[in-house]
């Protein structure tokens, strides 16, 4: 399991290295501050993103298999279902292109919506549902801890974003015009590719020597029917 955790840490690791790349290579041409992530997956190198953003959901899958395996989360629990849903997201928009506003509004571009969307939501909820019976555990309270501050962190850009929203109904204006979307957008990725990476390092970290100080995960779990 923590052998799993390392290589879902690399496939992490190297997705949002490719990501990075483009959003480097492409600097002079899209505006980080007001263009997305996801424009970088309708110009000709779009199958990068969809290998980077894949890249990420796959190293995703395998980190949450590896927190199941150790007993940090159980493996129908709201937390393990979580990671999924991010990672099911993730995977949709890979594979759906979002919207290219030079010709118009398209199906796929809704679907990558909708799937970014659950996996933006997903992801914190998750994070903080895994880390919260840990807190007061003497050996991961620690790294639990991490995981919840950057559970936190990632709920406080989504607030940031419903907040511009309810404005820009109020004020009459488009919603993404009252914010710096790509700006935004980008600090919310980074935070939660660092919530993933800080549950790698949790399932890939080695138990103390002499006794076995995990307790049995203490998450609600769904009921299997």
């Amino acid at each position: 399991m923590q052998r799993a955790a390392q290589a879902g840490l690399a496939a992490v690791g190297a997705g949002a290295m490719i990501v990075l790349g483009l959003d480097l290579a492409y600097l002079a041409e899209v505006n980080p501050l007001r263009r997305t992530i996801s424009e970088h997956g309708l110009g000709e190198h779009g199958w990068l993103f969809s290998l980077g953003v894949g890249l990420l959901a796959a190293g995703s899958l395998t980190i949450g298999a590896s927190l199941v395996g150790r007993r940090l989360t159980a493996t129908w629990s709201l937390g393990s279902l979580g990671l999924l849903a991010w990672s099911a997201g993730l995977l949709v928009t890979a594979w759906f292109p979002k919207h290219d506003w030079s010709v118009g509004p398209s199906l796929s571009g809704s679907i990558h919506r909708a799937g970014s969307i659950v996996a933006f939501l997903s992801l914190p909820i998750a994070a903080l549902i895994i880390a919260r019976p840990w807190r007061r555990h003497p050996e991961w309270r620690l790294p639990s801890l991490a995981v919840s501050a950057l559970g936190l962190g990632s709920v406080l850009w989504l607030l940031g974003i419903a907040g511009a929203i309810v404005f820009a109904e109020r004020s009459g204006l488009a919603w993404w015009q009252v914010m710096p979307l790509g700006l935004v957008e980008r600090g919310l990725a980074v935070t939660e590719v660092a919530v993933v990476a800080a549950l790698g390092v949790w399932a890939a970290r080695r138990e103390r020597e002499g006794g076995r100080l995990r307790q049995p995960v203490p998450e609600r779990v769904l009921p299997d029917s």
